[in-house]
């Protein structure tokens, strides 16, 4: 792992239970408790929106795989 995405990761690792789950399954991370954890974390406003920008990075890479999971569950099924 570089050093410059170990806080992104830390964060989204400490995420891993908070994601809104919709009816076709999970939408995105809860942005609530993304927010709360990073103002806790004592960043620079420039740190802040890096971290935030990465997250979505990793939220959309992830959601990315859940939803190709999910696809190729429901062709197996058929």
């Amino acid at each position: 792992m570089w050093p410059d995405t170990e806080g992104a990761f830390n964060l989204f690792q400490s995420l891993r239970t908070q994601w809104r789950v919709g009816m076709g399954g999970p939408v995105g991370l809860d942005y609530f408790v993304a927010y709360h954890r990073m103002d806790r974390m004592g960043l620079s406003p420039a740190e802040y929106d890096q971290l935030d920008r990465d997250l979505q990075v990793m939220e959309a890479a992830a959601l990315a795989v859940m939803h190709e999971q999910a696809e190729e569950r429901a062709a197996r099924n058929r």
